[in-house]
């Protein structure tokens, strides 16, 4: 199975060029020119990735295109592709699990995708196995710090924080600990 990326920029060049590269190298590509067709297709599609671009009809767009992404069923990895980086806090307040800087040597920016997607599913395979009860309470506060722990990495390069990995680690080690739990009482 492919995996899919919806890819977000109003530049044409770059959409298309990103678009090839991804494609050459396994992945299902559609794009969107703006933030309204990508919010559009988010609602549409399902992908396990969204890149979109930070400023494109306004300065907002990108911000809107995270938010849409946040909110999807399906819960996709998001990156924020941008030439004028920001700061940790403020790309990971948006909802962005990582933050890509262009332009970007094409071997790592392939390395950058691969692993968030892969830490992304990890992230995601471990919140279904908890129970309900262990999970945050839905609040604009819990969902912030949730946001703040699913990020990536702390720097445009770095791929993952070590407190993003002792995270993931703990709610594999609880998630572990309570199917053996679940066991001895069978």
């Amino acid at each position: 199975m492919k995996r899919r990326v919806l890819l977000v920029d109003d530049e044409v060049a770059v959409l298309l060029t990103l678009k090839a590269v991804l494609e050459i190298n396994g992945f299902e590509v559609e794009t969107a020119a703006s933030a309204r067709e990508g919010r559009m297709k988010l609602r549409n599609h399902e992908y396990h990735m969204v890149i979109t671009d930070l400023r494109m009809e306004n300065d907002q767009a990108g911000a809107e295109v995270i938010a849409a992404a946040r909110t999807a069923p399906y819960h996709p990895a998001v990156a924020l592709l941008t030439a004028f980086p920001l700061a940790d806090e403020d790309w990971q307040e948006m909802g962005a699990d990582h933050m890509l800087v262009k332009p970007m040597h094409t071997r790592l920016l392939l390395e950058q995708i691969d692993k968030l997607m892969e830490t992304h599913s990890l992230q995601l395979s471990a919140e279904q196995n908890q129970p309900k009860s262990l999970l945050p309470a839905p609040n604009k506060k819990s969902k912030k710090t949730a946001i703040k722990k699913s990020s990536v990495g702390s720097k445009p390069t770095s791929i993952a924080k070590a407190g993003k990995k002792t995270a993931l680690k703990k709610a594999v080690k609880t998630s572990a600990a309570q199917k053996t739990s679940t066991r001895k009482r069978a």
